[in-house]
């Protein structure tokens, strides 16, 4: 049969629905809760971005510092997942901390996530914009330890804004990240930085690091890795040594790749715990920090590559002082440590099948129809394989929508690398694995048209400049998931556990209440089910 155009298909003004999309929320297990012998003073939950748990496996002899320590002290569930589709940052840290799945908190992506021009940074020169939590929906972790004690403090830091501000939700506490060479926040959250993070800023660390060269650690002959793979970083600066801009401005824009960005948030994180007393009250605290620069090393170059391995051994050390000097300001059986990641991370496709999908075409092609045919502004967009846009405008003018979802839908099919598309209709009918990790996904009220599954290896909607996340695949989906629990042993579990059941394991140890119906369970391994009477 002859394969009718695209574009030949847009024109058919038929009406159609628009499902909405529903997902069941699952309810809390009932668990009896031995907590802690002593009074919690501080939860610390680390999220590591773009942290894959294979990772753990592949360099657990060489690590001695604080992934070491996690490892001999924690519960590890080497299986953990963000268990849904769009496995990127913003959504990512959205479920951590609310037991909620982006189709509840309303995060869709890192483009629909927390960008807000009305909530202007405060000291920001230039084009930088303005972020808030203005479009997360409903409470965190935060929200229902103010909740029992209105004196909790709370501290979110991390290089990126989404990071820091949608792991503690709509809250308006002390949340910080980096912009321009400094860490800030905006006006949402305050009008002037504290005098702490101002005198940090004026330390001017980026003048002390300019022209650093980020060297390997050890002797380049313990890497197995190939340091000079020619898709790296687009094909420039691929091999070691890696060298800093000695120009200030560059330099402060360049720095976020290195490793090094990591031990300023972490330097920041510990001035802003001992200048805000965390952990020093007769209530629970909480310390959010996000460490950024795995997600930045991934997509320059790769989980495959020799800058990942280096990176993450640095990485290790300076965490090792972190927690060292944590537990220096509140003792360690009085603090409980989570860590876990906001997606994994696919390699390069040019180290394996080779494959991007990309789906411009088809919105480029969208976009232009709607304009010159309806005079509208459809606004379509792709990412992560979702093709979205505002097409309620086209029903308005009786466009069947379904059609032309099913038309768009036949046609990235058969595209080299696409393993399943859903339409709305479909995808409504689909309780498979995968149809329910797009149905988590998907906030009801957004509006689009398909939504493509490749296979594994196959990187969707990124640049050729880079290596990418956010399938549903295995290497997206799959991250750590760990607690560090006061008397509680370590072990590896190997069943699957999801992100949205830290949060509420969380409020089960400290004794606190989702304010609201959550999707997460409270994992019997880190309460200690009681044994029966």
């Amino acid at each position: 049969m002859r394969r009718v155009p695209l574009l030949a298909l847009l024109v058919a003004p038929m009406l159609s629905a628009h499902p909405a999309q529903a997902v069941a929320q699952a309810k809390p297990a009932r668990t009896a809760v031995i907590p802690p012998a002593k009074p919690v003073r501080l939860v610390m939950a680390l999220v590591l971005d773009q942290f894959r748990p294979d990772y753990l496996d592949r360099w657990k002899g060489e690590f001695t510092g604080g992934l070491a320590k996690l490892l001999a002290r924690a519960v590890f569930y080497r299986h953990g997942e963000q268990d849904r589709a769009m496995t990127e940052t913003a959504p990512g840290h959205s479920t951590m901390l609310s037991g909620r799945s982006p189709a509840s908190t309303g995060i869709l992506s890192d483009n629909i996530g927390s960008g807000d021009p009305q909530s202007a940074l405060l000291g920001a020169t230039g084009t930088a914009g303005g972020a808030s939590p203005r479009r997360f929906i409903g409470s965190t972790l935060v929200d229902w330890m103010i909740a029992r004690d209105s004196a909790t403090k709370v501290l979110s830091i991390s290089i990126k804004d989404r990071s820091a501000i949608l792991t503690v939700g709509r809250a308006k506490v002390p949340t910080f990240w980096y912009n321009g060479g400094r860490f800030t926040t905006s006006k949402y959250y305050m009008d002037s930085l504290p005098p702490w993070l101002f005198a940090w800023n004026a330390a001017d660390p980026i003048a002390k690091l300019k022209g650093m060269t980020w060297s390997l650690s050890r002797d380049a002959a313990s890497y197995p890795e190939v340091d000079d793979r020619p898709f790296e970083r687009g094909g420039t600066d691929r091999v070691f040594p890696h060298l800093l801009p000695d120009d200030w401005a560059k330099a402060a824009s360049a720095i976020v790749n290195f490793p090094i960005s990591d031990s300023l948030t972490m330097d920041v994180a510990l001035r802003g715990v001992r200048a805000m007393n965390l952990g020093q009250r007769n209530g629970t605290d909480l310390l959010a920090l996000s460490l950024s620069a795995t997600d930045y090393v991934g997509h320059e170059w790769g989980p495959g590559s020799r800058e990942m391995h280096d990176h993450l051994l640095k990485l290790d050390r300076w965490l090792g002082v972190f927690l060292d000097s944590m537990a220096t300001i509140v003792p360690q059986d009085q603090m409980i440590v989570t860590l876990t990641a906001d997606h994994g991370g696919q390699d390069w496709p040019e180290a394996g099948k080779g494959i991007r999908l990309s789906l411009r075409a088809q919105v480029n092609a969208l976009n232009a129809w709607a304009k010159s045919r309806w005079r509208i502004d459809l606004g379509a967009g792709r990412t992560d394989g979702l093709l979205y846009g505002d097409f309620a405008m086209l029903k308005a003018r009786g466009i069947n929508v379904d059609s032309l979802a099913d038309a768009v839908a036949a046609e990235v099919r058969a595209m080299p690398g696409v393993r399943k598309v859903y339409t709305p209709k479909t995808l409504a009918r689909d309780n498979s694995l995968d149809a329910m990790r797009w149905k988590r996904a998907l906030p009801p009220a957004q509006s689009w048209l398909i939504a493509a599954s490749v296979e594994e290896g196959v990187v969707a909607d990124y640049g050729s400049t880079s290596t990418g996340h956010g399938t549903t695949n295995v290497a997206d989906v799959e991250v750590p998931l760990m607690f560090w629990v006061p008397g509680l042993a370590p072990a590896r579990i190997e069943r699957h556990a999801r992100t949205v059941d830290l949060g509420t394991t969380l409020a089960a140890l400290i004794g606190v209440k989702p304010t609201e119906k959550v999707e997460g369970v409270i994992l019997p391994e880190i309460v200690h089910r009681a044994k029966p009477k």
